[in-house]
């Protein structure tokens, strides 16, 4: 059993927690020239070799040996800048094929930027790593290969991040903060891949850093430190400021330099030296979870939030009632303006990031005591980012009695839905 004393500490201790200690020696709510008696087994992190002459000489204690009040760097609340990092959410789909082109696929806030690279399944897969707490991951599946690229060719996965969320980094100051990425991966094809930051405000400045996939289909943890960037700051507004880009393709126009690996002005060749071709088979995948972005030079673990918590803040930028099958789903209450024509409104369930554009599929009205109308939609009015009004007409005929109630609903398929669309 150790005899140690703790200088200028700041602990919370109830008395029961140390029967010895004389009442005399707290004071103010400190312990004044208290010894305390601790077994090696209660502090099972502390090098020995700091203890010396009966004090913690410097000494580092682990977080889960001390309460909450301790100060814990990189465990403030929403320290990942990344959104839905988990691949938790999926509200468009969970598997989308035949992707070529640039679009948002299936899981929330993913990017996918294509150009002449294959042929792609992109999926909200099961596969994950062991024991991480994750239950999801982002697949990508070549299903048609490239293996001769042009120079332009290239397929990223990327998030984009709003300017307003990155004011704290202090970009374009001398007190640029650096931030750390962390994720889990794991790829057939092991090499090369590059991790890009690409800032939007500032003419396409960007930096980019290799992390090396090394042993085949196998989850391994990467982390990345990138310099705080002291050369133009990020805008204070809802724009695209920062995008976070995955490589997976790169044709020559993208590697035919030197890898960028600190701050610098656009330069295409250096964008994404030595990135291996992903679309060079159809055997590839690669898949990605825990992707984690935050303040500092040191990854801390991964910040797992509530279901509801993250729905929301997905639903800023993408908001989707689908059909599922079973039963009709109500959007709204509104009505008949016209005898051909529904007018109703619809209040997001969070703050959308900008005015929405609308996609639907499958709507109907419902009338008391009536059939139902299928309609489609004509325009949206008074939009602005907490509701829109939804004018739409009927597909057939003139059903409706101008002035009588209606409900706005997706018919019971699979494939209805409708979707308010606010990405970056």
């Amino acid at each position: 059993m150790a005899i140690i004393k703790i200088r200028n500490a700041a602990i919370d201790l109830d008395a029961a927690e140390i029967p010895n200690l004389p009442a005399t020696k707290i004071t103010s709510g400190t312990l004044d020239n208290a010894r305390i008696s601790l077994d090696a087994a209660e502090i099972p992190n502390l090098d020995t070799a700091k203890i010396t002459s009966g004090t913690l000489a410097d000494a580092r204690i682990p977080a889960n040996a001390l309460n909450s009040n301790v100060s814990v760097p990189n465990q403030s609340a929403f320290k990942n800048i990344v959104i839905n990092g988990d691949m938790s959410l999926a509200q468009r789909a969970t598997s989308k094929t035949g992707i070529t082109t640039s679009t948002y696929n299936t899981i929330d806030r993913l990017f996918t930027g294509a150009s002449s690279a294959g042929t792609w399944t992109q999926s909200q897969s099961t596969d994950v790593p062991t024991g991480q707490g994750f239950a999801t991951s982002a697949k990508m599946d070549c299903t048609t290969a490239n293996t001769s690229l042009g120079s332009s060719a290239r397929l990223q996965i990327t998030q984009k991040v709003e300017g307003q969320n990155l004011q704290y980094l202090k970009k374009g100051t001398s007190s640029a903060e650096s931030t750390t990425l962390s994720f889990w991966v794991k790829s057939n094809k092991t090499g090369t891949y590059i991790c890009e930051l690409l800032d939007a405000d500032n003419s396409n400045r960007h930096i980019n850093k290799s992390y090396t996939i090394s042993s085949a289909n196998t989850w391994e943890k990467k982390t990345i430190t990138y310099p705080g960037d002291t050369f133009g700051a990020f805008d204070n507004d809802n724009g695209d400021s920062l995008s976070l880009n995955f490589w997976l393709v790169a044709g020559s126009l993208w590697q035919s330099g030197t890898l960028q690996t600190s701050w610098g002005n656009n330069t295409s060749a250096n964008r994404a030296v030595g990135q291996v071709n992903l679309a060079d088979s159809t055997s590839n995948e690669w898949y990605v979870t825990g992707v984690q972005l935050e303040a500092g030079t040191s990854a801390s673990d991964f910040e797992f939030l509530p279901v509801d918590v993250n729905l929301q803040r997905c639903q800023r930028y993408y908001y989707r009632e689908q059909g599922d099958g079973s039963d009709q789903r109500a959007v709204s209450n509104g009505m008949a303006d016209t005898t051909s024509r529904y007018r109703g409104i619809v209040v997001f369930p969070t703050t959308m990031r900008t005015n929405v554009s609308v996609t639907e599929v499958g709507l109907e009205t419902l009338r008391p005591g009536a059939v139902n109308n299928e309609v489609s939609l004509d325009a949206t009015i008074d939009a602005s980012t907490n509701a829109v009004m939804l004018q739409l007409g009927t597909d057939t005929g003139t059903p409706y009695t101008a002035g009588n109630a209606l409900t706005l609903r997706i018919t019971n398929s699979t494939s209805s839905f409708v979707a308010f669309d606010g990405e970056l």
